[in-house]
């Protein structure tokens, strides 16, 4: 039994999810009320990258592109969390924080499984939660920071969709069945508009 127990003591030891994230991230002080600032960036900002890679082969659909650009608003500029226009939050402020955050990884470990699953319309769902906590957060620590909702970003993006679609012309690509038909008989109506005008002109003759 001895050998058993140091045989997963060794295993536990190993696993890499005994290790304190101290030792993980000598960065971070897990004592600093600031830090939930630092660590809620790095975890959009490694889905946000994920979400890119994703829909980068393709062309990306409004809402797709309205998901991406929200993250990148949310993340655009954000401060060191040493930075003087940083608040310090009390504990019930505090509390939201680690509420937005809890909220924030559960939505990552959902953004996890459909990843897994190529699910890319609800990985884009998923980003906008996401980066709503996300957002949440930083309005607590930095309130005077003027953040977009989702809403605003996707009205934006819609026009610039519509309008990029709107610049490629339908007729590029093979004529359908239909527009073969239509230029056939507007050809035909010419060729006999252009007959009865010959004999009209050799009857004057």
């Amino acid at each position: 039994m001895s050998d058993m127990n140091e045989t997963t003591d060794e295993k536990t030891a190993n696993d890499g999810m005994s290790v304190p994230i101290t030792e993980l991230r000598d960065d971070l002080d897990l004592d600093d009320p600031r830090c939930g600032l630092k660590i809620a960036a790095e975890r959009l900002s490694i889905v946000r990258y994920v979400f890119l890679v994703q829909i980068e082969d393709g062309i990306a659909s409004a809402s797709q592109r309205a998901s991406l650009e929200y993250a990148d608003a949310v993340l655009i500029g954000w401060p060191d969390e040493h930075a003087p226009d940083v608040a310090d939050l009390d504990d019930a402020q505090l509390h939201a924080v680690r509420e937005h955050m809890t909220l924030m990884e559960s939505y990552i470990a959902r953004f996890s499984t459909l990843e897994r699953e190529g699910d890319v319309d609800g990985m884009t769902d998923t980003l906008i939660r996401v980066t709503e906590r996300v957002a949440e957060v930083r309005r607590l620590y930095q309130p005077d920071f003027p953040l977009p909702t989702f809403a605003e970003i996707r009205r934006v993006v819609q026009d610039e969709w519509d309008e990029d679609m709107g610049k490629i012309d339908p007729k590029d690509g093979s004529p359908t069945a239909m527009e073969i038909e239509q230029e056939t008989e507007q050809a035909e109506h010419a060729e006999l508009r252009e007959e009865a005008s010959e004999r009209k002109a050799e009857g004057r003759a």
